[in-house]
Parts: C-alpha cells; structure tokens; sequence
C-alpha cells in the first residue's frame, strides 16, 4: 500500500498539473485543520466546508462564527481556488492537445519505415536530431530526455533506452539507420546489443567513451566511434593544420553535399582505390576494405567486392 502511494506521489511530482493539485490538496487540509480548531468543529465536518467552499458550491450550512474563522476562509478560497481550476485547466489543456494530435495523425511513437531511430540520453543527441530533421530525415527518439527539447516534427518514445520493449516501440527494424549515445558507455552496450538483437539487417552506429566499448560493440557487428578518440584526433590535426577542424564539420555538414557510402560495383571491383576517384561521382575519401577503412595515402588496396566507398557529392 506504501508503495502503491508513493509511486503515485511520484508520478503526480512529475507533472505540473499534478503538482498543482498536491499544493491545493495541503492547503485544503491545513485549511480544514484550521478552521476546526477556530471554529471548535470536528475535522470531518471542517473538511467538508472546506471541499464545498474550494470547489465554489458553498452551501451555506457551516459558516465561520469569529473573526479568525473568516481570516481562515478567506486564506482557503484565495489558495486553493486558483490551484485546482490552473491544475483542471492544464488537465484539459493535456487532453485537448493530445485528442488533437491524434486527429492529426502527429501522435505517432514508432518507426514506420525509412526513419533514422535515434536511441539514448546523450547531450550530443538533440543537436544531432535537429541536424538530422534540417536535412529533412524523420527521426524517432527514444529518451527519458523531455520532449520540448526536439522539433515538434520529430516523433519521440518517452521511455527508458535501455529497455527491451522501448527499444521495440521504435521498430529498428524498419528505419533505414539506427544511432546509439547513451548517457554513459554502459547504456550505449546494452542498448546497442539491444538493437543488434531486434533489428541485425538495420545498420547501427553507436557513439561510447571507451576504445574498449567500441572494440566490443564492433566485435558484434555494430559500427562504433569513440568520441574521445574523435574529439582528441580532431584537436590534434588542427593543432599540425589550423583548418583541419573547420574542414572536417565542412565534410559532416549540408552545406549543398552529402557525404555516403556506396558498394563497390562490377566497374570498380579489382581496380586500385586511386583508380576509382576519376571513376566515381564527386570526391572519393576513403573505403571500408577488409573490415576498416582507408583513406589511401599510405595504401593504397585493390578493392573487391562487398567493400563501400565514402564518397562526398553534391547534393541532388
């Protein structure tokens, strides 16, 4: 019974309507416990008078006989009055809000196909969301992040990124990417493996702290980045290159180009990676060959079949 009570306190907490109505619901009772003691009542008939003068009925059958009985009344209406109508007018605001949503069809938590599910609480998450939504992509969230921090276009799962069924609300296996950044490295494996499990053909990129976790996460199949690697790499080639730094978010950004990965064709396979950049439309970086990726300054390796080119071209 505790229990029960003290997770509806909890919900109750969370949500501004329901705290409303816990501040009224103690200003009531003080109210009542006052004006018994002034009044020289038992609580129960002052709790009465004070649900009927709350909620406005006012009956007219219990009324204060002193001065302080007044006071008392007068502190009841002026506090727990606006309370409960700003906590009911919130209340149906919520629904209204949500009733239309619905009729709008907006009110959709699940992945219907070519989405990029983004799954986790990183600070690096809503910027990238944004990102992802200005180059027109539907995203899917699943955070216990509030909702007001993304475009309102962007369909949010409020639940626990580490939780199989959450992770399940999103449908992976129906977006055409999934991205893992959890609030730490933990979150990011399970919720990672989580994804591998459910959707193994949906392409995973995971960000984590560790090499270790990264190692681990590729071990299974998911492609991973270390963002402290990242980060200290970045700084490194700008400190021997000023304008390595200001290159590399000019490659990742939409500014007219687009940076993928495309298979290796019949024309390419067996050529040289030096040979395929007069063959290929726009700038060849680099390709995924044999499992990593090369740029092909020091190497320069014969490609195959099965292996991907990341190519920057001008958007279409």
């Amino acid at each position: 019974m505790l229990t029960t009570i003290t997770l509806l306190t909890s919900k109750l907490v969370r949500s501004q309507s329901g705290r409303l109505v816990l501040l009224g619901a103690v200003c009531l009772f003080a109210g009542a416990g006052a004006f018994a003691v002034t009044q020289h009542l038992a609580f129960g008939t002052s709790l009465y008078w004070a649900i009927t003068t709350a909620t406005t009925v006012g009956y007219g059958d219990i009324t204060p006989k002193n001065p302080i009985g007044r006071v008392v009344a007068s502190i009841v209406m002026l506090t727990t009055i606006p309370l409960f109508a700003s906590a009911f007018a919130l209340f149906a605001g919520t629904v209204a809000s949500a009733h239309l949503r619905r009729l709008l069809g907006m009110d959709r938590h699940e992945a219907t196909g070519g989405e990029v599910v983004v799954i986790g609480g990183h600070p690096a998450i809503p910027p990238a969301v944004g990102e992802l939504v200005t180059a027109g992509r539907d995203v899917v969230v699943v955070t216990t992040s509030d909702r007001s921090i993304f475009p309102d276009q962007v369909r949010v799962v409020a639940a626990d990124p580490t939780s199989e069924e959450a992770v399940r609300r999103a449908h992976p296996e129906r977006a055409s990417q999934v991205l893992v950044a959890g609030a730490d490295d933990a979150a990011v494996l399970v919720s990672a493996v989580l994804v591998h499990q459910i959707a193994p053909h949906t392409p995973v990129i995971a960000i984590a702290t560790s090499p270790n976790v990264c190692r681990a996460l590729r071990d299974i199949g998911v492609d991973a980045v270390s963002g402290e690697e990242l980060l200290a790499h970045t700084v490194a080639k700008s400190m021997e290159a000023p304008h390595a730094g200001e290159l590399l978010l000019r490659i990742l950004g939409s500014e007219g180009y687009q940076l993928k990965e495309v298979d290796v064709g019949e024309d390419a396979a067996g050529h040289l990676l030096s040979e395929t950049r007069d063959r290929v439309r726009g700038v060849v970086l680099g390709a995924v060959h044999a499992g990593r990726v090369v740029i092909g300054v020091v190497e320069d390796p014969r490609l195959e079949r099965g292996d991907r080119l990341l190519v920057l071209e001008p958007e279409r």
